[in-house]
């Protein structure tokens, strides 16, 4: 279990690095100080990030053409497109001109570091599901059920749950200056996260009320429409959370420590600067486990649901739906299943 917490920081530190100096950056710029060092050492950070997807996506092309490669790629195509791209994308976002013009259409500054290495951060989950759809939904879900047969754990634990969700909320709130430009009272209050008043709780709670039903019908009204669920999916989506639905502990963490973590940093930090569709276009990418399917679209409307009740409300509000949300779905599910296991004795 500690080992879960240690494997899950270490993937975050990089980035946590890169807010944490361009935040000294940008108050040392506010003090009229000398800031170019910190801001420097930060960017450089993120374009290596880049350059070392690329030169994966290039590994990974080059490694599908060969007769023995150690792992099946479904689609070189993809590793091309949806990996090279991004990486591209993501140096170009670096560079003050392409930042004025982003800045049109956002509340982007360009001139502020954080702003800067926000936006070009905002290539990763679209670099990550490149990465997915590249090797295939279905060689991962073989290669996790082969890694599970083999070591007789579940790919995701509690502890690793709430390992992510914890780095989470610190991304969110290093990012937002906490420990360089602003308080931890201030960095709350910057994320929206307040208080919450009883108007708060019933439209959170409502929002989630309409959510678990409604979502279910319109994924049934897609698929009658021809908008099929991907059989990959869901058997990717059942390897990596089934465990976690199956005790009352589980069906709380996947509420609670996503509701927490995921709204701190969509919700919270990103909405104010990026707006409503782009967060909720980055909320939807982030799952990768969904590959492009009509998950991912379902999921792109969740984040727009959250996004309006945080745009009226406050991100607590925003987390109180999706936790809800999240546990009410994963108890219809457990229920379904005992259901089904009650029915087969």
């Amino acid at each position: 279990m500690g080992n879960d917490f240690v494997n899950v920081a270490l993937q975050f530190l990089p980035l946590l690095a890169i807010l944490l100096f361009a935040n000294w950056g940008e108050r040392l710029r506010q003090q009229g100080a000398p800031y170019m060092a910190p801001v420097v050492v930060s960017y450089v950070a993120t374009a290596l990030l880049y350059l070392a997807a690329f030169v994966l996506g290039l590994a990974f092309m080059l490694s599908a053409t060969l007769p023995a490669a150690p792992i099946q790629i479904e689609s070189p195509a993809w590793l091309g497109f949806g990996v090279l791209l991004p990486s591209v994308i993501g140096l170009l976002l670096l560079l003050k001109p392409v930042r004025r013009l982003v800045a049109r259409f956002t509340n982007l500054e360009p001139d502020h570091p954080v702003h800067t290495v926000a936006l070009a951060l905002t290539m990763t989950p679209i670099l990550n599901q490149g990465l997915t759809l590249g090797i295939g939904l279905k060689t991962i879900t073989n290669l996790i059920a082969q890694q599970v047969e083999e070591t007789g754990t579940a790919p995701v634990s509690l502890t690793g749950l709430w390992a992510q969700n914890i780095m989470f909320v610190l991304i969110a709130l290093i990012g937002v200056g906490w420990l360089t430009r602003r308080s931890f009272r201030q960095s709350l209050v910057r994320l929206g996260i307040v208080r919450p008043s009883g108007r708060d709780l019933l439209i959170g709670a409502a929002a989630a009320l309409v959510l678990i039903p409604i979502i279910p019908i319109l994924m049934s009204l897609l698929t009658n429409a021809g908008v099929g669920v991907d059989q990959n999916v869901e058997s990717l989506t059942e390897l990596l959370t089934g465990a976690l639905f199956a005790t009352p502990l589980g069906i709380l963490s996947v509420g609670l420590a996503p509701g927490i973590g995921e709204e701190s940093v969509f919700r919270g930090a990103m909405q104010p600067r990026f707006g409503l569709i782009i967060t909720s276009l980055l909320f939807a990418l982030v799952h990768g486990q969904y590959g492009l399917s009509l998950a991912t679209l379902v999921v792109f409307g969740l984040g727009l649901v959250l996004g309006l009740v945080r745009n009226y409300t406050n991100t607590t509000t925003s987390m109180l739906t999706h936790a809800l949300y999240n546990s009410g779905t994963a108890m219809l599910a457990y229920l379904g299943i005992q259901f089904l296991t009650q029915q087969g004795r």
